[in-house]
């Protein structure tokens, strides 16, 4: 069959506090959650009803078990997950201090699975099919996952919509100051970029809004989302179109998974077809409504609450 979206990069399990406003060593008790950017997205769509699969890789161990139940249980094709002897499967924390800090705490040594994503494993047929392909910057970070990544790329050559969520995380990366090259050969091969103001300083230079949209037109992008945090979103096409949203209100309570949702919602309206204003409206919704939860994965929401947000215009 060919999915509406595969998504490629992280997995791992997410145990929350369920205290707000404490610090991390006086947490008493936390929920497991399943995370990781990509394999978010990929729920954050199914629930939007759309077919998803992601490829990724966990430890062999009983996490490992966890993620592919969950996976099944959000109605996510699990079948490019494999394991990797020898690795654990990782873990994350964060400390949840409303409205705008969650500090996380990455458990990815001596290194995570999903970094262990091989070339030679891909089905890349299945990848070039794909209406959607979505991929990140994390899976750029580390061999082999970097190789397998931009092979994948290279295989589908822009066939459908390919979307490359610049991801920026530092503590990826043993040179961080190394990782513009390939963001600009993985630019060369997508079809839509979408990052923060961070995130496409690293891929262009540029941190300025509307100059970062067009850098990133001029690497080979079709369409260029940027995040703005309080100032909204902006998207612009190579056709000239563009749409600047502001957010939606929200009493936030953990923002961590907002931009999953956004990616999720982003991609369900590109499927749909809407026009670019429509899109991020849409997807602006989803990321303010997770924001309004604790969890990530089991937080998306469904088509009617997005439509409920929007009429009211706040997450109420």
């Amino acid at each position: 069959m060919a999915y509406d979206l595969i998504t490629m990069g992280r997995i791992g399990v997410d145990l929350y506090p369920l205290q707000t406003g404490v610090p991390l060593a006086q947490v008493s008790s936390f929920g497991k959650f399943l995370g990781g950017s990509a394999t978010n997205v990929a729920v954050a769509a199914a629930r939007l009803g759309r077919a998803t699969a992601v490829i990724t890789r966990t430890g062999e161990d009983a996490f490992g078990a966890y993620l592919h139940e969950a996976l099944r249980g959000f109605g996510v094709d699990d079948r490019w997950v494999t394991s990797v002897p020898g690795l654990n499967t990782p873990v994350t924390f964060c400390e949840i201090f409303p409205p705008d800090d969650f500090p996380l705490y990455f458990y990815r040594q001596p290194k995570a699975p999903d970094l262990e994503i091989d070339a030679h494993e891909l089905d890349l047929d299945a990848v070039r099919d794909a209406r959607i392909f979505w991929i990140t910057g994390t899976g750029l970070s580390e061999e082999p996952s970097r190789t397998a990544t931009l092979a994948a790329l290279a295989h589908r050559a822009k066939a459908g919509t390919t979307v490359f969520d610049l991801d920026w995380r530092p503590m990826f990366w043993t040179d961080p100051d190394a990782a513009r090259p390939f963001y600009t050969e993985a630019l060369k091969h997508t079809t839509v970029a979408v990052g923060n103001l961070d995130e496409v300083e690293v891929a262009t230079g540029v941190r300025e809004p509307r100059a970062a949209a067009q850098a990133l037109l001029d690497a080979g992008v079709e369409i260029a989302v940027v995040k703005q945090g309080p100032k909204g979103v902006l998207a612009v096409s190579r056709d000239g179109d563009s749409a600047e949203v502001p957010p939606l209100p929200v009493n936030v309570l953990n923002g961590l998974g907002a931009g999953d949702a956004f990616g999720g919602a982003l991609c369900h309206g590109l499927l749909a077809g809407w026009d670019l204003e429509k899109i991020m409206r849409h997807a602006n919704a989803a990321g303010a409504i997770v924001a309004s939860r604790l969890e990530c994965s089991s937080a998306m929401p469904t088509p009617e609450e997005i439509d409920a947000a929007l009429a009211a215009g706040a997450v109420l």
